[in-house]
């Protein structure tokens, strides 16, 4: 199954590294992007290459390198060929050569491109269908600071953009995409609300800050015990039915019906 939760950890932390992979998180995300101060890049990158060449994390960690504009960017990808990176988030994706380049310097790693400007989102279709993409990443903070657009309470602001990474998503035959982070991090009501919307338009992950938020996300990913009793009576039902017509709930169950309920059991926890 595809991972539910990426958790950021910086890289110039190397000692925090085991509590991030130890958080339960279906990902790690090591960060030598925005976690760290440039005056750090050099330094973290070191421990991060220390800490690969050791071992590192046998089933594989994703790391987010710097944008290809950045003076950062060749060092970064000096790194990401190592064993033990499993993906590579490339932040402020906009050009499918720089992702061919990424790739070349980490045939093994796939590759995560960060949509978070608006020459991203224009060409995120393009984006989405270049060789060795897995799944797209919601920049939305970084977004809406390029757009010029304010924050709203429900997040509709942003609506027509987190809709347009499921459709890319959707026809490069990708997994879900990864929404933003939360900036909230010890109110799990927010986190809640947050994770529910992106499933509903959807995605199918949330970036995390924090090792308190995974587990808010993880179940606001989960169906619910109502859902999941729904999905059985329809299952249930088609079942007996022998492929003839059948109502569960006073509501006709047809393919796409079955289909959706099959799919919330196979997401049971």
């Amino acid at each position: 199954m595809s991972p539910r939760s990426y958790l950021f950890v910086p890289a110039d932390r190397p000692e925090r590294y085991a509590k991030a992979l130890a958080s339960g998180a279906d990902a790690v995300i090591i960060d030598l992007e925005d976690a760290v101060a440039a005056s750090a890049k050099d330094s973290a990158r070191e421990s991060l290459a220390a800490w690969l060449d050791r071992g590192g994390e046998t089933s594989g960690i994703v790391v987010r390198i710097n944008d290809a504009a950045s003076a950062a960017f060749d060092a970064d990808l000096a790194i990401v060929g190592r064993v033990g990176v499993a993906a590579v988030v490339v932040p402020k994706a906009e050009s499918i050569g720089d992702l061919a380049r990424v790739r070349a310097a980490a045939p093994a790693a796939a590759l995560l491109p960060l949509i978070e400007t608006a020459a991203g989102i224009d060409r995120v279709r393009e984006i989405a269908a270049a060789p060795g993409v897995q799944r797209l990443v919601f920049g939305s903070i970084d977004l809406q600071l390029d757009l010029g657009i304010e924050e709203g309470s429900d997040g509709s602001e942003l609506l027509a953009f987190r809709s347009a990474l499921v459709l890319a998503s959707r026809l490069a035959a990708l997994d879900a995409p990864v929404d933003g982070v939360s900036t909230a991090i010890d109110d799990a009501a927010a986190i809640d609300a947050d994770t529910r919307r992106a499933r509903r338009l959807g995605f199918g992950a949330k970036l995390c800050i924090h090792p308190r938020q995974v587990a808010a996300v993880h179940a606001a990913f989960a169906p619910s015990a109502d859902e999941l009793a729904w999905a059985e009576r329809v299952v249930a039902a088609a079942a007996a039915s022998a492929g003839g017509a059948v109502a569960v709930d006073g509501r006709m169950v047809d393919r796409p019906v079955l289909l959706r309920a099959q799919a919330l059991i196979a997401r049971k926890p």
